[in-house]
């Protein structure tokens, strides 16, 4: 039985606490989907703690807390959605209370998960009952009952554990949601399954099954065993892509093949990744740019690696930028002021990100509903932004608690977070600032626009479910008004014909549309004429956002 955990067991205890959750994380995703299909917990949770397993094994941690707070450090950055969020705060409380600490034992374990659910409540404006805040404040209880009877660290983890397995239970009779749904709280999960994997790690249990393959699995080509004349194509050229729309990339595959060969390409919705040997890489990543946005490469010569070999010298790879940075960390760049005021905007969709920089933001960053960009994401295109003041408009209820996060950590800026919960929200609320206004007079009237505007979301259902009255099978279209579910219907057309005739929309004097990813322009254009006949009054715009999740996003004012 382990009685104390030092500085070393913790960082292998917050490592192994990640591998488990990023197992898991599909699981805890589909806990979320309730019923629409927006379930990012565990990933959220997932990213945000694999940002401090990464900086652990980077570097040694004599003291408890010297790695609790490299831990809370990484966490704060690399936080995403509000379930990461108050993840790190809690991993922040904690590293406060063992902040002067070599060792702790089961006593100071207790206290510092009290300290960290106290930080987590700090943050959160209304806690609810059946969420992560209420398995963390239980579990942290039971650690202190048991520290009393047994000061060993392992003991009173094990036993914070328990009780958190009753209160996640709990959870779906506390949540009026969960229970509709049959499903436990997701965040409260993540949170066990980190607990639990970082007591796998005292009890010298193996890491999940595959993380520790990937931790030694070596994704690089075997220059051993490739002799230089054998090298048709000297560059190994690897990079990213983030799509900027629905072009086809079948062309851009054929024309690789021209320049090249070992090429594989792996495609998702939003990006793809090309691996190829070429003499030529330049001429590659110039074509990769017609397809998107080139996010992230990778070019290194194999014949100079493969002499190298032969000569049992090391091979000089892009690796050994990396680890030159991981000890000399870039500095953060931040734009001087050039002007009184700047925004910084988050949006999904080309569409809407084209909105908002017509607007005049000064920077998009890529996200929204299961995209949700971390801390460190919205800090950097706040940094980049050259004004005295940011406003901040995440667009999306589960970004703002990521973006608040900003406000300490910024750097000769002041940062103004506004809660806009959806993208028309935050257009509305761009649309009232006043380049000549003071901060808390343009504050009070962006805030104002954001109340003013009601927006529907059309989805689709994930699962099969009993919710305010509504029998919801998976597959089914359903629309949310301002966050409640408003109707759902197994023909489209069907319930935007519903959704028209809402007093909403009926009193609305202007209404815009925005089609995401998966519409045709053509079906957009006949939601148009429905809405048209349906509210003769009002003036409706019809604008393609690009959007995932939502078929629709449909504002009125």
């Amino acid at each position: 039985m382990i009685t104390t955990i030092d500085g070393a067991l913790f960082a292998k205890m917050v490592i192994h606490g990640s591998a488990c959750i990023n197992a898991q994380k599909q699981q805890i995703n589909e806990l979320n989907v309730f019923p629409v299909p927006d379930g990012d917990t565990g990933t959220n949770m997932s990213m945000t703690i694999g940002t401090a397993a990464e900086e652990l094994k980077k570097k040694s941690h004599a003291g408890v807390g010297d790695a609790a707070m490299a831990t809370a450090n990484a966490l704060l950055r690399g936080a995403r959605g509000n379930s990461g969020v108050i993840l790190s705060l809690l991993f922040r409380g904690f590293a406060k209370a063992v902040k002067e600490k070599e060792t702790i034992d089961g006593r100071d374990l207790a206290i510092a998960l009290d300290f960290g659910v106290a930080a987590a409540y700090k943050a959160v404006m209304k806690p609810a009952e059946g969420t992560i805040l209420t398995v963390s404040r239980l579990s942290a209880a039971a650690a202190a009952a048991a520290a009393r009877e047994d000061s060993g660290a392992e003991h009173v983890l094990d036993a914070a554990i328990q009780a958190g397995l009753v209160a996640l239970d709990d959870t779906i009779n506390q949540n009026p949601v969960l229970k509709k749904a049959g499903v436990v709280d997701s965040g409260g999960k993540g949170f066990l399954v980190i607990l639990q994997g970082m007591l796998d790690e005292m009890r010298g249990e193996a890491l999940p099954e595959g993380a520790a393959a990937a931790e030694t699995k070596k994704p690089k080509t075997d220059y051993a065993a490739i002799a230089a004349e054998e090298i048709t194509f000297t560059f190994d050229t690897v990079f990213i892509v983030r799509r900027t729309g629905n072009k086809g990339i079948e062309p851009f595959r054929a024309y690789l093949n021209s320049i090249g060969d070992s090429l594989v390409i792996g495609e998702s919705d939003d990006a793809f990744k090309v691996h190829v040997h070429t003499d030529i890489p330049g001429a590659a990543l110039t074509e990769a740019q017609k397809y998107g946005t080139l996010e992230l490469a990778k070019i290194e010569n194999m014949r100079t690696q493969a002499e190298d070999l032969s000569a049992g010298k090391h091979v000089q790879s892009t690796d050994d930028l990396e680890e030159e940075d991981d000890h000399h960390p870039a500095e953060r760049r931040i734009a001087p002021p050039e002007k009184k005021y700047g925004v910084v905007a988050v949006a999904a969709g080309e569409g809407l990100a084209a909105v908002f920089h017509d607007l005049g933001v000064d920077g998009v960053i890529s996200g929204g509903q299961t995209m949700n960009p971390a801390t460190e994401d919205i800090l950097r295109q706040i940094d980049a932004t050259p004004a005295e003041v940011v406003f901040v408009l995440p667009n999306n209820k589960n970004i703002i608690m990521a973006a608040q996060q900003c406000i300490p950590l910024a750097e000769g800026k002041q940062v103004v977070v506004l809660p806009s919960k959806t993208v028309p929200q935050g257009i509305s609320a761009l649309l009232m600032m006043d380049p000549e206004a003071g901060v808390e007079a343009n504050e009070e009237a962006m805030t104002a626009a954001m109340e003013g505007v009601s927006t529907a979301e059309v989805t689709y259902a994930a699962r099969d479910s009993d919710f305010g009255g509504f029998a919801i099978k998976h597959g089914d279209y359903m629309t949310l008004l301002n966050g409640q579910l408003f109707d759902t219907e197994r023909n489209l057309d069907k319930m935007l014909k519903k959704l028209a005739k809402e007093d909403t929309y009926q009193q609305a004097e202007f209404i815009n549309i925005y089609y995401g990813e998966d519409v045709k322009q053509g079906d957009a254009e006949k939601t148009l004429k429905l809405f048209h006949a349906a509210c003769p009054k009002a003036e409706i715009t019809l604008l393609a956002g690009g959007q995932p999740v939502y078929y629709y996003m449909i504002s009125a004012e």
